[in-house]
Order: structure tokens, then C-alpha cells, then sequence
């Protein structure tokens, strides 16, 4: 076995490469030439495995650069997960850098687990030996409305748990928001282009459809930071209206009706350490001080180069799970409801561009209906007048997601929404 070294890893690969708490907003543009190249290559690990009985997944991609879209996928690895009795759980790879495991299993306490990986070039990395945690269960999940400290109003989703045998102390949270949403200038009607494949005929049909499948959609959004707590110096081991998530007020998600789903997993002391660390990074204001730079300690291991960068965490964690749904009206009875989440000015393209030098300058309306750009919401009837050269039309059109929720969401409703 290969003597583990324990490495250095400076603040620029973690955010660089561990997905869930990449900030790209906040970094400003900076030379990356001779920070980024000891890290440009790494392999990145995402993998918990808990004690729900499920197909686990486990993501394997690339370090990269800002200037890249997104991490590189890891592909065509041999992933498994074994355990000190002799059990094997294969997985395969469902989509670029994503691996599920072929059958369903769950993690049991009295037993070890360990993470194995071989690259589709042959290099083999496997993980220290990681025990599932002490189960313990959300007492409640509650939805309050507050003002916070820096007096935005909105709502507060708060999380309380007990572990009567003080044995888990070390938490970490993630959650799945679903909301409800309507398009207000939806209409039974759309306009298409009358002739397709003729650019230059500008002309548009009315088509009524019948149907209300882009009215009502579904939007869902995944935590995206790291969430943590821990009860140590506590009288009892008891989390206590601890906030997981806070929307302001006027955010389109609660305009109707919001879901969330909190998932409380119980950590190792190694977990919380490696997770605290990454919180730190994370939030940092000078991503290159010397202050910031730091160990940063997964437990997955090359077992060719002990000098090879590894990052990430394969973490065996009890989970407790529960969901709430509240209505706007519930915490803001008779409000005027949150901004929609885009403008939804009203306008009334011409059929053609305004003319150059007298000359067709190209189809206007036509084209923003084409390329789904617009959707109908009635006849201009002198609503909406002309306005200098631009000319005017004859219908009024808003932005697409006004009038198409799919545009934002699905119109698939979830199997566990209730209304």
C-alpha cells in the first residue's frame, strides 16, 4: 500500500472543480497560468453513499479553468463500491461523468465502506475505509416569515432535529425547492409564421390550440452551497429552528405555491472537517492570500502516485429527509404578489423591419415568432401605437416565458405535489 500524502491544496482548484459550491459570479478575472496547471487535470469525486435503500450515484469529472463552460466528464471509469464482508456494488455510467450503481443497497453501521476507481487509461484511485453515521431524524422543518439582519423581508425555512444519545453533533444539509408557476399573459392562441420556408414573406397566422399545457409549469431549484451545524458544546445534541434557506419576498418562486424538501445527513468528524474547509474556501473574499491557502484533505488516494492530486470526498452518511408546502396568501395574505421573473412588457412588432434607404430590410415579427421569442396575448386595437420609424402591428406580443411557463419550468406535475 502506498504511504498517503496529505496535500496542500490552494482555494482556486476547490472552486475550480467541486460543482455544488463553485461561486463563478464573484471571482474576477485573474492569470491563472502556473496556479491552474498543477490542478487542470485533477480527478473530482462526489460520492455519499447513505443508508436509503436506492441506486446511488457517484460523479467523476475533471478540474477546470474559469474560463471553461463547465467541469470535463469523467468517462468510461470502473466504479464499484466493496465493503469488509466481502459485498460488491457495481456501477455504470448513466450519463457523461455520472455512475449509478446497478442494483439498490443501503448502507448498514456495523460495516466499512471503500470507494474503487480505475480511469479509462488504467490509473486506480481508491478511498480510506468510511462507516455509516449515527441515524437521526428531522423532528420538523418549519416556514416562518422574517426580516434579516440587513432588513429584506421574506421567508425563513428553518430546521430542528434531536438526538436524544448525543452520538451525532456534526450535520450537513441540502435541500430541492419546487414551486408553482403561472404565466399571466398566457392565451389559448399562438401566432406562427404563414410560410416557413419563405424568408422573405412576412405574414402570421392565428392558430387557437385549445390547450392550457404551457399555462401551470413547475420550476426546481437544487441547493448550490454547503450547509452546516454541529451541537458540540451543547447542553443535548439538538438543532434548533437552524436556517437552511431564506427567499426575499420578492422572489417569483413564492408567488403561488412552494415546496422544499430538507435532507439532514449526519457526518464523520473527517466529513465535517473536509466540508467546514470547503465552506471556508468558498466564501472567501481573497481567493489568493496567504491566509486562504490551506490543507484541504480528501480521503480518495491514487494508488500509483502518491503525489497525484485527488479531490473530493467519498462520505457514508445517515440521512433523514421531510418536505413542507406553504401558499403565499399563507404569510402575505391579500399582498401584491412578488415580481414575475422576467419584465413582461406588452409590444406590437411590425410585420417588417423599419426600411433602409428604402429598401426591405427583413421580416420582423415573423422572425421573434419563429425562433419562439414572443407569444400572443391579443389584437392591437390602438393599445399599443406607433412609436417613431418602428411602425406598429397588429397584434400585441410579450417575451416568451410570459406566456409559456415551459419556457421556466416543466409542465410535468411532481408525484409528491399536493395542492
Amino acid at each position: 500500500m502506498l504511504k498517503r500524502l496529505k496535500k496542500r491544496l490552494p482555494i482556486v482548484s476547490v472552486l475550480l472543480t467541486l460543482s455544488g459550491v463553485f461561486i463563478h459570479s464573484c471571482i474576477e478575472p485573474f492569470d491563472t497560468e502556473g496556479i491552474v496547471n498543477d490542478f487542470e487535470s485533477a480527478l473530482v469525486i462526489e460520492a455519499t453513499i447513505t443508508n436509503e435503500l436506492k441506486q446511488h450515484q457517484i460523479r467523476l469529472t475533471r478540474a477546470f479553468e474559469l474560463e471553461a463552460d463547465s467541469a470535463r466528464a469523467e468517462r468510461e471509469a470502473s466504479v464499484a463500491v466493496f465493503d469488509d464482508q466481502g459485498s460488491a456494488f457495481q456501477f455504470s455510467e448513466i450519463e457523461p461523468g455520472l455512475y449509478q450503481s446497478n442494483q439498490v443497497f443501503q448502507a448498514e453501521g456495523s460495516r466499512n465502506y471503500q470507494l474503487s476507481i480505475m480511469t479509462s487509461d488504467g490509473r486506480n484511485y481508491t478511498s480510506d475505509p468510511a462507516q455509516l453515521t449515527q441515524e437521526t431524524q428531522i423532528e420538523s422543518v418549519e416556514a416562518a416569515r422574517i426580516t434579516d439582519d440587513d432588513g429584506n423581508e421574506g421567508m425563513a425555512i428553518l430546521v430542528n432535529s434531536f438526538d436524544p444519545t448525543n452520538n451525532s453533533n456534526l450535520y450537513r444539509y441540502e435541500y430541492e425547492e419546487t414551486f408553482l408557476i403561472i404565466a399571466p399573459d398566457w392565451t389559448d392562441t399562438d401566432l406562427v409564421k404563414s410560410v416557413p420556408n419563405e424568408p422573405d414573406n412576412c405574414t402570421v397566422d392565428l392558430v387557437f390550440t385549445g390547450e392550457n399545457d404551457e399555462r401551470i409549469c413547475y420550476g426546481t431549484n437544487a441547493s448550490n452551497t454547503i450547509i452546516l451545524t454541529n451541537t458540540n458544546g451543547l447542553d443535548e445534541d439538538r438543532v434548533s429552528r437552524l436556517q437552511v434557506r431564506f427567499i426575499n419576498r420578492n422572489n417569483f418562486i413564492l408567488s403561488h405555491r412552494y415546496s422544499i424538501l430538507v435532507r439532514q445527513f449526519v457526518q464523520s468528524p473527517a466529513a465535517h472537517t473536509f466540508y467546514t474547509r470547503l465552506q471556508e474556501l468558498s466564501q472567501s473574499d481573497d481567493l489568493f492570500s496567504q491566509t486562504q491557502t490551506g490543507l484541504l484533505v480528501g480521503n480518495v488516494f491514487s494508488e500509483e502516485d502518491e503525489d497525484e492530486i485527488v479531490l473530493g470526498y467519498f462520505e457514508v452518511s445517515s440521512v433523514s429527509e421531510q418536505r413542507i408546502f406553504f401558499n403565499y396568501e399563507d404569510f402575505f395574505p391579500g399582498e401584491d404578489l412578488p415580481p414575475y421573473a422576467i419584465n413582461c412588457n406588452r409590444s406590437a412588432p411590425s410585420f417588417t423591419q423599419p426600411s433602409e434607404f428604402g429598401f426591405f430590410a427583413g421580416c420582423l415579427l415573423s422572425e421573434l415568432v419563429a425562433v419562439g421569442a414572443v407569444e400572443y396575448v391579443g389584437p392591437n386595437n390602438g393599445e399599443i401605437p406607433p412609436f417613431g420609424d418602428q411602425g406598429v402591428g397588429p397584434h400585441i406580443v410579450v417575451p416568451a416565458p410570459c406566456g409559456d411557463c415551459t419556457q421556466l419550468g416543466s409542465n410535468i406535475r411532481p408525484s409528491f405535489w399536493v395542492d
